[in-house]
């Protein structure tokens, strides 16, 4: 079946609601107030299937000046347009701005219909068609059908519904493919079923029973049924209008604006950056206008910070800083960075329309080039490269070449850190596959690399190299008995802005090309530890002081007068010996690890030998110092190592020969 959604666009009581209902048989118009007042006042739907199985999915908006943002919720996911202007009014404000909406938005056709015919003579119909051409001159509706109709009695209806077949044969039809995306437009609950959701599915594919996410609340949510123009379905593809029960999830905490997502592939944000066209007919918009932000079914207030024109180069003062005058003309293109006040669920290609704070009124629209964008100044020559790389020549084109320009950006910018492959599913827009076809792409170009699951510029790693083996070097020369870097310390004080899988990798490699050692301290493969000669006699003295001392080793204090050096010399020595395994610091004694080897050897014969029975061998610190003949200094230590190394076991007051 191929879906076609087709929204209605014009004045107030232009005849769009009474079109829909004379071409499909059903009243768009829901709302008790919207059948006594007689106008539309929020979105309405209906749809009829043509001979080919094709179906035409109407989205019925208001006209009234006051309810533009109820339209502009329902504009956002169709296909084409059906431009309504009476014969008898002709061209009004809101059918200007409903245009100039859709052009923003870049609805790719439309059909046009002239209703009320019969209430005018054929020369005002002529007249009225001639200012609508003069309209939509240059636009996506300059070559679209004007067809004559009646709503009331029924004329023109055959040719409007030819000239909407014509449409949709042309229309390429939107697939399955992409990330799912339902931009919620209409919130209710029904007995026995609980909170259902409406809306375009704008890309993907939406099945029974699966999971999803909804933004911008994070809530998961599963889908308990699916309906496409009131028939059950088992899966709906995008392009449809479709009905969604939710499960695990109450209707007070879902409201319209609000998307059903696929997880890890769509993230909300409070700014973006991204190209605005100002209207002609709009107000000079300056830098930091607090405007009304239109996307999808969601509206949020924000302020627009502004870059530079696109297309030419901003005049810069000596700090470097953009001195334009800090305004977009109307009529004209420019790069700029908006803060929104709410969360909205951005990617990049996203059209989106902006409105006056006050009167609010149309006056731009656009397209997003990034919806997470880092927190560096867009009027500087900097934030200017910037935009300039994520659009090139494409302006939101999202082309395989756009896409991967714009992720090569994003992957530079994030310099050691690295962008994750799920952020950057997120910020280009597109499906998982695709990207992964982008990495694939850029691994090969040398553009970036692949670290598990974030992408680094090769750039980065090569610094981050050369970088470690200069510390490590320097770090030789200021510590000659060292046997390197503490790895952590390397971390903190040489990579703390790198991401922990950059750092590993860059190691990995480093050791992968036998220039590094890696293990508790990181060094250089040729690095040894060189000893000048008073460092040389000191180390042998030091030895040979604690190997006669045996387990009454002379004090760590009275080492330097021992060796003959100062205590500097004596304690740079001393701390060789303990990392090479030479000398066992316990407490605030050093002991040679022959001695201690020896003492564990025959405290565990000892046991061995004097086991008579099951019962085991006890030791205590009397007989302890009294068979070694040591004080209670050197015993105390001495025990409690036993005890870490297993061959006793406290008991008590006394110990036990394991």
């Amino acid at each position: 079946m191929k879906a076609i959604v087709i929204g209605t666009a014009g004045h107030i009581d232009h005849g769009k609601s009474a079109l829909v209902r004379a071409l499909t048989g059903t009243d768009p118009d829901r709302l008790k107030e919207e059948k006594d007042r007689g106008i539309t006042i929020d979105l309405g739907f209906a749809h009829y299937r043509e001979e080919d199985n094709t179906v035409l999915s109407f989205v019925d908006v208001p006209g009234h000046e006051r309810f533009v943002k109820n339209m502009l919720a329902g504009v956002g996911g169709i296909n084409a347009v059906l431009f309504v202007v009476a014969a008898d009014e002709s061209v009004m404000p809101q059918s200007r701005e409903h245009f100039d909406i859709c052009r923003l938005l870049q609805v790719p056709r439309g059909v046009i219909a002239l209703t009320k015919c019969d209430l005018v003579d054929e020369e005002t119909l002529e007249l009225v068609r001639l200012e609508i051409k003069e309209l939509v001159a240059e636009s996506f509706l300059a070559d679209a059908p004007i067809v004559p109709v009646s709503a009331k009695l029924g004329e023109g209806l055959d040719l409007l519904r030819s000239a909407l077949r014509k449409v949709t044969q042309v229309q390429e039809v939107t697939t399955g493919v992409g990330s799912v995306r339902l931009p919620i437009d209409r919130v209710f609950s029904m007995r026995g079923f609980g909170t259902v959701v409406t809306g375009t599915l704008v890309s993907g594919q939406l099945g029974v029973d699966r999971e999803f996410v909804l933004l911008p609340s994070g809530q998961s949510v599963k889908v308990r049924g699916l309906q496409v123009h009131g028939v059950k379905v088992e899966e709906a593809k995008a392009g449809n209008r479709v009905a969604v029960n939710l499960g695990g999830i109450e209707l007070s905490e879902v409201v319209r604006g609000d998307s059903l997502v696929a997880a890890n592939c769509f993230e909300i944000t409070r700014r973006f950056d991204g190209i605005l066209e100002l209207l002609s007919t709009a107000k000079p918009l300056r830098h930091g206008a607090r405007v009304r932000f239109h996307h999808g079914t969601c509206e949020v207030l924000g302020r627009v910070a502004v870059s530079g024109p696109v297309g030419r180069e901003p005049s810069i003062d000596q700090a470097g800083v953009s001195i334009e005058d800090g305004e977009i003309k109307p009529g004209t293109r420019a790069y700029v960075r908006v803060r929104l006040e709410a969360p909205a669920v951005l990617t990049r290609g996203d059209r989106y329309i902006l409105r006056a704070y006050s009167p609010p009124m149309t006056i731009a629209g656009g397209v997003v080039l990034d919806g997470q964008p880092p927190r560096i100044g867009v009027r500087t020559p900097k934030g200017r490269q910037r935009f300039e790389q994520l659009n090139g020549d494409l302006e939101g084109n999202q082309s395989d070449k756009g896409l991967r320009r714009a992720a090569s950006a994003m992957i530079e910018e994030r310099a050691g850190q690295g962008l994750s492959v799920t952020a950057l599913i997120s910020r280009l827009g597109a499906p998982p596959d695709a990207v992964d076809s982008i990495v694939n792409s850029l691994e090969k170009e040398a553009v970036a690399v692949r670290i598990g699951n974030r992408l680094v510029v090769p750039t980065k790693l090569s610094e981050c190299r050369e970088r470690l083996l200069t510390a490590l070097s320097t770090y030789h020369k200021d510590h000659p008995l060292s046997d390197g870097l503490p790895r952590e310390e390397a971390r903190e004080r040489l990579f703390r802005k790198v991401h922990q899988s950059v750092f590993e990798q860059v190691l990995a490699d480093l050791v992968g090309d036998g220039l590094i050692i890696d293990r508790e301290s990181l060094a250089l493969k040729d690095h040894q530890v060189s000893l000048s000669a008073d460092e040389g006699k000191a180390r042998e003295a030091i030895v040979e002081a604690v190997l006669q001392g045996g387990l009454a080793p002379p004090d760590a204090a009275s080492l330097p007068m021992v060796a003959g050096v100062s205590d500097e010399v004596s304690d740079r020595v001393t701390k060789l010996l303990i990392r090479q395994k030479v000398l066992v610091r316990l407490g605030n004694l050093l002991f040679h690890v022959k001695n201690l080897q020896c003492l564990k050897d025959e405290v565990a014969a000892l046991g061995l030998s004097d086991r008579k029975g099951s019962k085991p061998v006890g030791i205590d610190v009397g007989t302890f110092k009294e068979h070694y003949g040591i004080t209670r200094k050197y015993a105390i230590p001495l025990l409690e190592y036993l005890d870490r190394e297993r061959v006793t076991r406290r008991v008590g007051r006394g110990r036990v020969v394991i």
